[in-house]
């Protein structure tokens, strides 16, 4: 980053000004204000081969500023030498909200001076005064800003620059103001100069860009940039393209859209914008947020948007990590970026990320390729061991050789499918959806069309191979003879049909070539030819640990041809249009996890009520049970302490002998507010009890509140004994019981 053109003085530099044009003061405020107001990280370092370009360390904004001095010819060092970072008395770091930062030194005579830098027409609102050709202060009016804004910012926004304003402010000495209140501090500014800084799109990013456009990606530029400056650099990257329908918007527009009165973010109102955007200016880390946020969470489209973001700053934390994918980056990224992302680019260069793309879907890729060789093999084994054992009493394919075709289309097959490089064409066609199944239609029509293939030929080889070859049949062979010829085409002939379908499995979108690129991956050509090779040496030499017989050259010739046949079947089966295969749907496009039927919708909601209900009566039960337990242990504890007491009162009416003999003593049980498991249980607790005492309400208060509570009550009838009711010292009114 560069600066290349620049304001000063009432006069627009469209070149590197001369600094004899430039009056002193004006050059050593600039020289000032631009050393002590930067990351004193920030450097320029001689280039490292001469003739080349200086080393840029640091944030390139203040380097590209640092670089302006040096072109100025004036020495930026012994300016911090003279004031280093211990001696500055406030400053006051970058923020995104307010895109400025400025810095507060103490001056000789007791005062203060602020420097200020930022976005230029933020900090240009801020100016009062300006420095005039001879360095001088003028009023700086409303309609001066607008002026500027007009001739200088806007023509340097067109052209894809970056403008910063630089500024000052002097405090007198005296009363220090208060330096917390940053709003009464940085106001009043004296504008030294507005520079506008050039950026260079790299020569990749532009080609990049259509690649991610052509693969069904669409990317959006999120800056804190001048509008007109983040709509040239988009228009140079590709990001818009004339005559497309795309909106570009600053922060506070964009807010405005997708608020409502009351401040909130409507969902429907984003909805509206983010399809069309592809530019936003002047925006702060909360909108690339919330922007992120609204996209994951729209639901105009068939499926859910996967979005990936792309962030430098401790502010891009929050979208990094909202996103599906977060891309941080490596050099200039800071720690706390790339602790919220997924990837680090570790070159900072956009080109990576369609790599990352294109490794992601060959990833994908590979691991279908290998399911529709495996798929093909699993249900032609299983069928073949299935059948042959249920009819000829014996599997055509012995144990020995069922581990060589496992290892055939599990390790190797594998290797040869998963080391497949990615390559242009995987960006020729739209991303897959979220919740699209591995196994496509495609897929699982060319799995069954290659097993009834193979099918075909094992059974027509199992019941009349003997016939075409003129051989013995190895049917109904005795357990211990020695291996046949017939068996052994069988199981030549499954490993050729594998090593050429497996050719086919390189291509899983219907493609008729399945040679394209084979050159390219020697993995895949020396696992086949090291396999033949192999499958060679178990027929010829295996003997009777693989039940294996020697075939010959003619032999030998009818497996590869039938082995051949596949590739021929394979064009035969990518002839056939997926769509006229309507049994194939439901298992190549099943319902994802986020689509549910009305139906299963409706389950869903019987399934709830009635969980809930179950839980309800669990707990209702549960509580009653519970309350029952306690009852009956308060009723064991009262009797017996009185029966205790009754042990040393044997003369005493009031004793729980007494009590308990006498017809006159009533107990009264009365149902307790929380209903019990059911009537049945009720009446058959209640009557032994009901057997021997009837019940009735007490007579009067009892005084113990917890015997109240406990729904349990004692009383005699009045008419009959009235001194043993009344008693004040009866165990009856002593007697305690909690809950």
């Amino acid at each position: 980053m560069t600066v290349v053109q620049s304001y000063m003085g009432d006069t627009h530099y469209k070149e590197m000004p001369e600094p004899s044009s430039l009056t002193s003061k004006t050059l050593d405020l600039l020289v000032h204000a631009i050393a002590i107001n930067s990351a004193y990280t920030t450097k320029i370092l001689p280039p490292e081969k001469e003739g080349g370009l200086p080393r840029q360390v640091g944030n390139k904004t203040e380097c590209s500023l640092l670089g302006f001095v040096v072109a100025l010819r004036r020495d930026y060092q012994p300016v911090r030498d003279h004031m280093p970072e211990e001696k500055l008395y406030k400053v006051y770091t970058f923020n995104s909200v307010r895109k400025s930062m400025s810095t507060v030194i103490c001056m000789p005579d007791g005062g203060y001076r602020l420097f200020s830098k930022g976005a230029s027409e933020i900090v240009l609102k801020k100016c009062t005064n300006i420095l005039n050709s001879n360095g001088e202060l003028r009023t700086f009016r409303p309609r001066d800003r607008d002026e500027i804004v007009k001739k200088v910012i806007e023509p340097m926004a067109c052209d894809g620059l970056r403008t910063i304003c630089i500024a000052y402010r002097d405090f007198p000495a005296g009363k220090e103001p208060d330096w917390e209140n940053e709003n009464d501090i940085v106001i009043d500014l004296t504008c030294i100069a507005v520079v506008g800084i050039e950026d260079p799109v790299r020569p990749e990013v532009p080609e990049a860009i259509r690649k991610c456009q052509r693969a069904g990606i669409t990317v959006r530029m999120v800056t804190g940039d001048n509008i007109n400056t983040a709509r040239a650099i988009a228009a140079k990257c590709g990001i818009i393209q004339p005559g497309e329908d795309f909106l570009c918007l600053e922060g506070k527009d964009f807010n405005r859209r997708i608020r409502n009165e009351k401040g909130e973010i409507e969902q429907e109102r984003l909805d509206k914008i983010w399809p069309k955007l592809r530019v936003l200016a002047r925006s702060s880390p909360t909108d690339k947020h919330t922007l992120v946020k609204g996209i994951i969470d729209s639901t105009i489209g068939d499926q859910r948007q996967v979005v990936a973001v792309t962030g430098d700053g401790t502010n891009d934390g929050p979208a990094l990590k909202k996103a599906d994918v977060g891309f941080a980056m490596g050099i200039a990224g800071t720690d706390v970026a790339k602790e919220a992302s997924d990837i680090i680019l570790t070159d900072d260069n956009f080109s990576s990320i369609v790599k990352a793309v294109m490794w992601g879907r060959n990833v994908y890729d590979s691991i279908s390729k290998f399911l529709q060789f495996q798929l093909t093999v699993n249900v032609v084994a299983v069928i073949v061991a299935f059948t042959g054992a249920c009819i000829t009493q014996d599997s055509p394919l012995k144990a020995v050789q069922m581990l060589w075709v496992n290892l055939i289309m599990d390790t190797f097959a594998s290797l040869a499918l998963a080391t497949e490089p990615p390559t242009e064409a995987l960006l020729l066609r739209k991303p897959y959806g979220r919740n699209k199944p591995l196994i496509s239609r495609t897929m699982m029509k060319n799995i069954l069309g290659h097993a009834v293939y193979q099918l075909i030929i094992i059974f027509t080889l199992l019941f009349v191979g003997e016939v075409i070859f003129d051989i013995d049949s190895g049917r109904n062979a005795p357990l211990h003879s020695p291996p046949s010829e017939h068996y052994t085409i069988i199981f030549n002939t499954f490993v050729m049909m594998q090593l050429f379908n497996e050719i086919n499995a390189r291509k899983i979108h219907g493609e008729h070539n399945v040679f394209d690129g084979i050159f390219g991956n020697p993995i895949f050509c020396s696992i086949v030819l090291g396999t033949f090779g192999i499958q060679i040496v178990i027929v010829q030499f295996g003997g009777k640990p693989f039940s294996c017989s020697p075939l010959n050259a003619e032999q030998w010739l009818w497996c590869l041809f039938v082995g051949f046949g596949e590739l021929v079947w394979g064009q035969v089966i990518a002839t056939i249009p997926t769509s006229h295969l309507k049994c194939l749907k439901e298992a190549g496009h099943g319902p994802g996890k986020d689509e549910m039927t009305d139906e299963e919708m409706a389950e869903d909601e019987e399934e709830i009520d009635h969980a809930e209900r179950e839980l309800r009566r669990g707990q209702i039960l549960w509580f009653r049970g519970l309350n029952r337990i306690q009852t009956q242990i308060r009723v064991v504890k009262a009797f017996r302490s009185s029966l205790y007491e009754g042990l040393e009162k044997q003369d005493t009416k009031t004793s729980i002998h007494n009590f308990m003999t006498t017809p006159e003593f009533l107990i009264n049980d009365y149902i307790h507010n929380i209903p019990l498991i059911d009537d049945t249980d009720v009446e058959e607790s209640e009557g032994p009890l009901r057997q021997h005492f009837r019940a009735s309400p007490p007579p009067s208060p009892n005084k113990n509140n917890n015997a109240i509570d406990s729904g349990i009550y004692l009383s005699t009838d009045v008419s009959k004994t009235p001194t043993s009711s009344c008693s004040p010292v009866s165990p009856l009114h002593s007697m305690e019981t909690s809950l």
